[in-house]
């Protein structure tokens, strides 16, 4: 009996730990048993299948390997006859992000900024060899592919719902490490799908900052957007007030509790967490807000007066997704920024090898490679994140 892809993985599980060499074994197993996967799509047909929709057949396999901060990988890549060639889609995407971690290391390594694990990052990357010509050729490689990325046109499609993040990181500018804003933009189609629409690493979340951002957005054409969902950073605020007039905006939820929750102690959040899960419960916007006046009280006689000032002066801003021309299946996606936040975080797994940037460049490398990566995976999904064709016509209507 063959034995299954996920039968292959177990059998390696209780080697992931113990070294270095069952961990490049288990991502190796993964990656082959994926291009096979993919090779049956590319086909139409799984091995040995009779199918009558097939557009090829295999033809046996041939060796490749791949450089990761693991070590080089040994991959059988599939080969096919009686159609078009397969070329595996991992290896575009996986490339370039470990090249962007590459030069940043690498340039880390070169300029004397010395962190933790750098140098075996180095030597798991490259076997150790590498030089400054080799960094540089590479930076300006990557460099070319996320400008055509940044610069691409967005006039083909509507983007009628944008979500707009940040995050920091440590950047070394003119000699000294300082804190730099990764500003990050999100958009759905008007199919409802979801793509990387710009980042920028910047000195803040000022308005100059992120009006940059939006100004570019617009210059290549982005239009159609109905609502954006962010936090309530008074720079944002106000760049999103000056750019997407008439749109509308919805203050992040979870951002919106989290901010709660640091004007009580701490044992007073879990009964803050249960009256705001009731506020929002509300059946429609007029029912929250009557259910936040009420909890406004409780706590204001509780003597938490702060509480009680931002339930009756940012609830409404939270609601704005009950609007009848927003969908209900649409509400729970749209009412805070979890999808960017999970981002967010997938960035840091990767920056945190860094630690401290070399420069605003590398920063902006290593971040847009990831975010490129991101987008092309958010492209090639099946399904999209929103049915857009439950968006009243009249909403849409008004959006022209």
């Amino acid at each position: 009996m063959a034995v299954s892809g996920i039968d292959q993985i177990g059998d390696l599980l209780h080697d992931l730990f113990a070294s270095r060499e069952g961990m490049q074994r288990l991502l190796e197993t993964i990656v082959n048993i994926g291009m096979r996967e993919e090779a049956a799509a590319h086909v139409g047909a799984a091995e040995h299948e009779r199918s009558a929709g097939r557009r090829g057949h295999r033809n046996g396999t041939k060796p490749r390997t791949l450089k990761t901060r693991l070590g080089e990988l040994a991959l059988s890549v599939p080969q096919v006859r009686g159609c078009e060639p397969y070329h595996p889609s991992l290896f575009g995407r996986w490339q370039r992000s470990e090249r962007a971690l590459l030069v940043a290391c690498s340039e880390m390594y070169f300029q004397g900024v010395s962190t933790r694990n750098v140098r075996h990052v180095l030597e798991a990357m490259c076997d150790g060899e590498v030089s400054s010509t080799t960094v540089s050729q590479v930076a300006r490689e990557l460099d070319e592919k996320l400008a055509a990325f940044r610069r691409r046109r967005l006039d083909e499609h509507e983007y009628p719902y944008l979500k707009v993040n940040a995050r920091y990181e440590n950047v070394r500018v003119d000699g000294r490490v300082v804190s730099q804003a990764v500003l990050v933009v999100a958009g759905y189609t008007e199919q409802g799908r979801r793509e990387v629409l710009d980042w920028r690493v910047g000195d803040s979340e000022s308005e100059g900052c992120w009006g940059e951002v939006f100004r570019s957005l617009k210059d290549r054409g982005l239009g159609g957007v109905r609502l954006v969902v962010s936090d309530a950073h008074r720079g944002l605020r106000s760049a999103l007030q000056r750019h997407f007039q008439g749109a509308g905006w919805q203050r992040c939820q979870v951002h919106f509790k989290r901010e709660l929750l640091t004007k009580v102690p701490k044992k007073k959040t879990a009964e803050l967490m249960k009256d705001v899960a009731a506020v929002f419960a509300g059946h429609d916007a007029g029912e929250c807000l009557r259910r936040g006046e009420e909890a406004a009280a409780k706590w204001e006689r509780a003597s938490y007066p702060a509480v009680a000032k931002m339930l009756r002066e940012g609830l409404g801003d939270c609601l704005t997704v009950m609007a009848p021309d927003v969908p209900p299946d649409h509400r729970r996606r749209l009412g805070s920024t979890n999808m960017l936040e999970s981002l967010m975080k997938r960035l840091r797994k990767r920056t945190a090898v860094v630690g401290v940037f070399p420069s605003r460049s590398s920063c902006d490398r290593l971040i847009g490679a990831q975010l490129l990566e991101v987008h092309e995976r958010w492209l090639g999904e099946a399904v999209a994140t929103f049915n857009m064709e439950l968006v009243p016509a009249a909403a849409a209507d008004r959006a022209d």
